[in-house]
């Protein structure tokens, strides 16, 4: 069969485009059931979606920014969760090999795995008690140093891909001292396990349970990096974020789409997409849609098009892609669910999933608050950067 580095974009499109597709038969069972869809992670390994994201020079398809939100959209369309779930994986191995984060050979060992063999990866930062890892907590997950390797002790939350995980890249807190670091931890030594938590109304087919850590015995090399204080440096894999939920917003378009142009009460003629307020509904939705399209992809775009200094200036726009866009997508599922009517709330229907899993988007990284607060600060900055011009003239 072939995979996807053996063909063209258009081409890979079309691809992901009747993989996915399936996985629309089953995704209301696995959000009914919260039961992981190991199914369609082996239909992804199977077309060689895993490595797709790997740069070139390691092996891997080299693909741009660009056409991974595209893909991540597609898939989307048809399972919220899957989508979600893979795009993490995508998004690090992308973000590592081109930032040269690790040392080399730790990278090159990683992504063989992720080659010849589908491996997957994560971040698993959040926990318990410190929240969401953007807001600075300090891991309450401990390594130990012990000879020439490490024990990590701790657990973490939110582990998207549990089921299927391979590797987590956790942090935890360096005992005696104030270091944090990152640990690539391979999810079968011993003492690692998953406790199946995750019972959320959103995104329940994400296998986003908690990972374990007792006692596990880590190597020199697996300490990966250490985390630095202050400003992060801008993320662009992170807009699969938002991709992510565009996609959900798409599902729930067509879906009202379908509902509006064949459902005809006696009390009309025709369908009720003749209907002025309900082209209105339409109307807005698919202008939000629009609009979000071009943000995503022209951000995505510059992303891929731009060198280093300037991505390291691109904080506030992927920023705002993602808040912009998520909030997007929930109006526009909401509209969606008013074109239907009551039977969206229907457990039966497609729409509530929608519902649910779109607004799991306003709780991922970065939230609301802090990218407009980050907003506010640039546009004072430019003024008093301006006056501070004006007064050397």
């Amino acid at each position: 069969m072939e995979t996807l580095q053996d063909l063209e974009m258009n081409e890979r499109f079309h691809l992901i485009e009747e993989t996915a597709k399936k996985f629309k038969e089953t995704s209301q069972e696995h959000d009914e059931n919260v039961t992981f869809p190991f199914e369609n992670f082996e239909a992804l390994k199977k077309i060689g979606y895993p490595q797709l994201s790997v740069p070139a020079e390691y092996g891997g398809g080299g693909i741009s920014l660009h056409e991974l939100m595209k893909h991540q959209e597609i898939i989307a369309k048809y399972d919220g969760a899957t989508a979600l779930s893979i795009g993490w994986h995508m998004g690090i191995i992308m973000d590592l090999g081109e930032k040269k984060a690790w040392d080399d050979a730790k990278y090159k060992k990683v992504v063989a795995d992720v080659i010849e063999n589908g491996a997957l990866i994560n971040n698993l930062a959040t926990e318990p008690a410190t929240g969401s890892p953007t807001r600075g907590g300090r891991p309450e997950t401990t390594a130990r140093k012990e000879g020439d390797g490490w024990i990590l002790n701790g657990r973490k939350t939110f582990a998207t891909l549990s089921p299927i995980l391979k590797y987590g890249v956790v942090s935890a807190s360096i005992e005696g001292s104030d270091d944090v670091a990152n640990f690539v931890v391979d999810s079968t030594l011993k003492g690692v396990r998953i406790d199946e938590t995750w019972n959320s109304v959103a995104m329940r087919a994400s296998g986003s349970h908690d990972f374990i850590m007792e006692n596990v015995r880590v190597q020199e090399e697996d300490l990966v990096s250490y985390r630095t204080l202050g400003k992060k440096d801008p993320a662009g894999w992170l807009l699969h974020i938002p991709a992510c939920y565009l996609g959900i917003a798409r599902a729930a378009q067509d879906s009202a789409l379908e509902f509006a142009t064949t459902y005809s009460p006696n009390s009309i003629k025709g369908t009720i997409s003749e209907l002025p307020n309900v082209q209105e509904k339409l109307g807005r939705i698919e202008m939000l849609l629009m609009e979000s399209e071009h943000f995503l992809y022209s951000v995505a775009r510059q992303w891929d098009e731009s060198d280093e200094a300037k991505r390291g200036r691109m904080g506030s726009e992927l920023g705002a892609v993602k808040t912009s866009i998520v909030n997007k997508a929930v109006e526009a599922v909401d509209l969606s669910m008013r074109v239907v009517g009551a039977k969206s709330l229907s457990a039966d229907n497609e729409m509530q999933r929608y519902y649910r899993n779109v607004r799991a988007g306003l709780h991922n990284p970065p939230m609301d608050d802090m990218v407009i607060i980050g907003l506010a600060k640039s546009s004072i900055g430019r003024v008093e950067s301006a006056k501070k011009q004006e007064q050397q003239i």
